[in-house]
């Protein structure tokens, strides 16, 4: 059976990033290879290793969440070693475990290019340019590599010298001495976090960061269809990455204004029409708004209120399939005037007689409630 990776961790579906983080600190500690040396530690120390990996990344964690093992199946964890401990995994246990198998000695700072920011923009489209869809001009402030450093931080003619702080390893160590022997604190150097090397001089334009902050103006195509909450990806427009590092996408969120005649379910779109009692009972032909513009349509005689009528092929675009389209509901209410002039009252009575005489009911309300309540 598939492990319950918060039930290894021992946290709630719901916990956070720091927490998750924290139980793994100290299932690992107990369970780590080179301290517990039980039957079973070193499964137990893989099992803790693996839920972590998952579930301290967002991405992987959301897939998970979603899907289950199948959602993360064939991760690196797959394939892991407990005495494989480089990278992220040396930078967890170094500072608990720095007196073991060789662990005690200095690491040399290994950051390269690193991937920018995914960035989020909610856009608002109005009810027929979410149906129809077409071209949107859109400003989005992101991060770019400077031009001017070529994003490496330092003024032009100048370069990078090892940290004087830590030597270029990137941490500064702190040995402690207890009962139980020698234990080194590792922490990342403050002087040029964790990277091994300082500028010279920092970049005049964006101040030794390598990236500066910019408003650019985008041209994004909106498929027909779209809806509310639908997401769009735009990639390369994230923020730019550090040290030549990849750029990273552009998330643009739809929501879509209501519109004050139609209406929306699904792909269908929906509204009303209001008739006189006369074109009712008559039956006629009107113009409707559609969002195709003005269309004709048929109201057969006796045409009941509630009745809805069907415009096949005037709804919503199926998102990704823009030829097939949903239909236009029309919902028919029918005017039932409160005053009518003396004319129309004598008319209505012969009329009432006539009823009568054809189904045995009289009066005039008998015949306007045989007309609208079959």
């Amino acid at each position: 059976m598939p492990k319950d990776y918060y039930q290894t961790l021992g946290v709630s579906r719901d916990a956070s990033k720091e927490e998750i983080k924290k139980a793994y600190r100290r299932l690992a500690r107990q369970y780590h290879p080179d301290v517990n040396k039980e039957v079973g530690a070193e499964e137990r120390f893989k099992e803790i290793n693996r839920a972590y990996e998952i579930l301290s990344e967002p991405e992987t964690r959301a897939r998970y969440d979603r899907f289950g093992e199948a959602g993360v199946s064939g991760g690196a964890a797959a394939g892991y070693d407990a005495s494989d401990f480089t990278g992220g995994f040396a930078d967890i246990f170094e500072s608990i475990f720095s007196g073991f198998g060789g662990m005690n000695q200095p690491r040399t700072a290994r950051r390269g290019p690193t991937r920018g920011d995914d960035l989020r923009l909610d856009f608002k489209l109005e009810f027929t340019e979410a149906i129809f869809g077409g071209e949107k001009e859109i400003k989005i402030p992101h991060l770019e590599t400077c031009q001017t450093c070529k994003g490496s931080g330092a003024k032009p003619g100048t370069g990078l010298k090892t940290c004087p702080t830590c030597g270029g390893t990137g941490q500064v160590r702190r040995a402690t001495r207890t009962p139980f022997g020698t234990f080194a604190q590792v922490s990342t150097c403050p002087t040029c976090n964790g990277e091994g090397q300082i500028i010279e001089e920092k970049c005049e334009t964006c101040g030794g960061v390598g990236r500066v902050q910019v408003t650019k103006k985008l041209k994004i195509n909106i498929p027909p269809g779209v809806d509310n909450g639908t997401r769009l990806r735009v990639s390369g427009e994230g923020d730019a990455g550090a040290k030549g590092g990849p750029p990273g996408d552009l998330y643009v969120f739809i929501s879509v204004e209501p519109d004050k005649e139609f209406r929306r379910e699904g792909i269908n779109i929906l509204s009303e029409i209001t008739i006189s009692y006369l074109q009712a009972i008559l039956g006629c032909r009107i113009k409707v708004n559609t969002v195709d513009g003005k269309e004709e349509i048929t109201i057969p005689p006796g045409t009941q209120p509630g009745t809805v009528l069907t415009l096949e092929d005037h709804g919503v675009p199926k998102l990704g399939n823009e030829i097939s389209r949903g239909d236009h509901l029309i919902t028919v209410k029918v005017h039932i005037p409160e005053k009518i002039s003396n004319e129309e009252k004598e008319l209505l009575h012969k009329l009432a007689e006539i009823r009568k005489e054809n189904t045995g009911k009289g009066g005039l309300e008998g015949f306007l409630g045989s007309l609208f309540h079959k």
